[in-house]
């Protein structure tokens, strides 16, 4: 062990560690859940880090020769994912995040000193304050962080995911177009559909979903850095803030710009909370799918039967043979930890948000990157395990066609509605078709009664 002095006295710091004693005190304050800050979220804040050093290295408030070694330093976390075990902070600490800005700033610093020549928990010549975090603070660095990595994630991940599901929905309508099935109102028999059109609703809301998330796309690229504390800026030179814009936006390639009024994204994180509501709205609509999926695939001999989900594993471990919708329950699952999430995230707003600082910083990024990863996976998963390869029980859809009492709706506009109710009665009770029955009452109809009763035409 190393021994390191702060404000609050001598710490001992593992001697092989990047930390240092901010670090050190948050691992033993801190001892909560084990969970720490996703990968996505630490390498966004070392971005911002290196477009501030760059910023301070263009401002000249920065030698060569320390630009150099913290610019090392940084290069190698981000870029060759060096070191990615120093940050062991848990989730649950300060609401601002000082803690893990403080981890990263004494990671890059102890080991810019490392590459100097120094010894580690000395800070000098590089000190984490001084230099790292010089014009910033962790109330403008976290947020802007926390955009950072969500439209990292979005782009990276989500996004692509739902232009693929778009796509495989497209092709089972394309599939599916000519097949009709009995649809289902209150869990209830109804008028037939085709099930090109069941899929057309899954897309569409899909489709919705994902442009409701393009929609707030843009507000993400407005973040606060150089607002420091609490968004007037104190010490930060007057042009910092559009000098980081400018190197995160080659480091990106994202169109990033000051928030016109920085204490809003310090203060503030409604924009988070919008894009977690927009989550829930996707989940929601694909929770409705696989729902549905997991309904008209259930039997395969006392259920619906109606779809033939993909045979992925043994699904009981009594019962052989017995197969199960795993992949619609695993999406469901998703849906439902994102559902929660969002409750979460709003509440961090709702509770966290007071005077000039939101103090759930950590809260709502980790639960908004976690909503999107596992939507992500989620689909992912469905699409290839069950989306693929799903085909429709054409012999059972016909087969409760034929039986459909709701094919009597056909007959209304000639016979009324009250012995089209008549009729559906009597074939319920009796077990008979609609056609037989109309028969046996010898029913007066000058149109086609195959026609009129042919499911086809119905749709």
């Amino acid at each position: 062990m190393r021994i390191e002095k702060d404000f609050l006295g001598a710490i001992e710091v593992p001697d092989e560690a990047y930390w240092g004693s901010n670090t050190q005190r948050a691992i033993q304050n801190f001892k909560i859940s084990g969970m720490t800050f996703p990968l996505s979220f630490i390498l966004a804040i070392i971005k911002v880090k290196k477009a501030c050093l760059q910023a301070n290295f263009e401002l000249e408030n920065i030698d060569k020769e320390k630009f150099d070694a913290i610019f090392q330093a940084i290069n190698e976390i981000l870029i060759d994912n060096k070191y990615l075990d120093q940050f062991p902070l848990d989730i649950y600490q300060t609401g601002s995040g000082t803690q893990i800005n403080m981890n990263v700033n004494e990671v890059i610093a102890n080991r810019a000193n490392e590459l100097l020549g120094y010894s580690l928990g000395k800070k000098f010549p590089v000190h984490p304050n001084d230099h790292v975090n010089k014009s910033q603070s962790s109330n403008d660095v976290i947020p802007t962080a926390m955009h950072i990595a969500t439209l990292e994630q979005l782009d990276s991940n989500l996004f692509p995911v739902l232009n693929e599901l778009i796509n495989i929905l497209n092709m089972k309508i394309t599939e599916f177009n000519d097949i009709i099935k009995v649809g289902r109102t209150h869990l209830q028999d109804a008028v037939p559909i085709p099930i090109s059109t069941e899929f057309k609703v899954y897309k569409r809301q899909i489709e919705i979903s994902k442009k409701n998330l393009e929609n707030i796309y843009d507000q993400l690229l407005y973040i606060p850095i150089s607002g420091t504390a609490v968004g007037t800026g104190i010490n930060a030179d007057k042009g910092f803030g559009n000098k980081v814009i400018k190197y995160l936006v080659k480091l990106d390639n994202r169109s990033y710009k000051i928030n016109p009024v920085k204490a809003e994204n310090i203060a503030s994180h409604l924009i988070l909370v919008n894009i977690s509501s927009a989550l829930r709205l996707l989940a929601i609509a694909l929770l409705k799918m696989a729902n549905d999926i997991r309904w008209m695939g259930s039997g395969p001999r006392a259920g619906l039967g109606e779809l033939i989900l993909p045979q992925n594993e043994p699904g009981s471990s009594i019962m052989p043979g017995k197969v199960n919708p795993t992949q619609s329950e695993a999406l469901i699952q998703v849906c439902l930890k994102v559902i929660g999430n969002d409750l979460t995230i709003s509440l961090g707003e709702l509770y966290g948000s007071n005077l000039d600082l939101n103090v759930c910083k950590p809260l709502i990024i980790t639960n908004l990157l976690e909503s999107i990863k596992i939507l992500s996976g989620g689909i992912k998963s469905f699409i290839k395990n069950c989306l693929k390869e799903l085909k429709v029980n054409e012999k059972v859809c016909s087969k409760n066609l034929e039986n459909i009492l709701m094919l009597v709706t056909n007959l209304v506009p000639i016979i009324g509605y009250d012995k089209a109710s008549e009729i559906a009665s009597i074939a319920y009770k009796t077990g008979k078709t609609i056609k037989e029955v109309v028969l046996d009452l010898k029913l007066e109809i000058k149109e086609n009664l195959d026609e009129l009763l042919d499911p086809k035409k119905m749709v």
